[in-house]
Parts: C-alpha cells; sequence; structure tokens
C-alpha cells in the first residue's frame, strides 16, 4: 500500500494566472497511466455581477477536438467567492484527455490559476519533466 501522498502523483500547472472576460481552457493533460485527476481552481476577486463556473472536460481525441462535460463535475462560482478555491476530482476517468475550464459570462473580468495534480500512477516510478517541474520538500518527523 501506498502511504506516501507524493509517490504516484504528478503536479502540473493547468491555468497561469491571468484576468480576463473569456473562457479560459487549461492545458490538456493525458490520462494513461493514471486513475485520478484533480483540478484546483484559484480565484482572485470577483466582479459583482459576473457569472462564472468550473468544469471538467474530456475526450478521446488528445486536442479535445471530441470534448464533452463531465458529468457532475461542475461548480458554480458566486460573485462573492472572492479568493476561494474550487477543487474537482475526477477517479476512473472513461476518456483518456482531460482539462479544467473556467467559463466566464464575458462582461466581468475574473482573474484565476489552476493547478492539476495527478493521482494513482499504475507505474512507478512516475517521470518529472523537468521544464514544468515543481519543487517539493519532504519531512519526516523526527
Amino acid at each position: 500500500m501506498n502511504t506516501n501522498l507524493y509517490e504516484g502523483t504528478l503536479v502540473r500547472k493547468a491555468l497561469a494566472y491571468a484576468s480576463g472576460t473569456a473562457d479560459r481552457e487549461g492545458e490538456i493533460m493525458d490520462m494513461a497511466g493514471y486513475d485520478e485527476i484533480e483540478a484546483v481552481v484559484m480565484f482572485a476577486a470577483i466582479a459583482g455581477s459576473a457569472d462564472t463556473a468550473v468544469k471538467l472536460e474530456y475526450g478521446d481525441e488528445s486536442n479535445l477536438s471530441d470534448a464533452e462535460d463531465v458529468s457532475g463535475a461542475t461548480s458554480d462560482v458566486a460573485d462573492d467567492d472572492d479568493d476561494q478555491i474550487f477543487r474537482l476530482i475526477l477517479r476512473n476517468p472513461t476518456k483518456r484527455y482531460v482539462r479544467v475550464v473556467v467559463d466566464k459570462d464575458t462582461s466581468n473580468a475574473t482573474a484565476e490559476c489552476a493547478i492539476y495534480r495527478m493521482n494513482k500512477a499504475r507505474n512507478m516510478p512516475v517521470t518529472a519533466n523537468v521544464t514544468d517541474e515543481v519543487t517539493a520538500v519532504q519531512v519526516v518527523g523526527e
């Protein structure tokens, strides 16, 4: 049994921090070899009348030209959810490629960023991509 949270986990950038009114699609993640993905979306101040939501999409095409919403993986963002964090978790995806989407109303600017945490790798060790590497420090209590 894997008792280390970091073993079998890969962390990647989904969306760089940016503000705007247009919808944003996160990086596409290939789920081959993983049984779970979590998208963590962090918001800054949200305009008073903004209509915003976060969701996961998936499909079998590597460019997600066949993207469809993941049933149940949507969360509405209230206009008073300033500085809140939203987590969308997909376990045992039935499609190979996944991305997070921030759905905006095109009239109110909202700033956000997001990361992915892919979990439960079926093959160890997880190979890091040095151009997108996450720095981690692990300490074991004495």
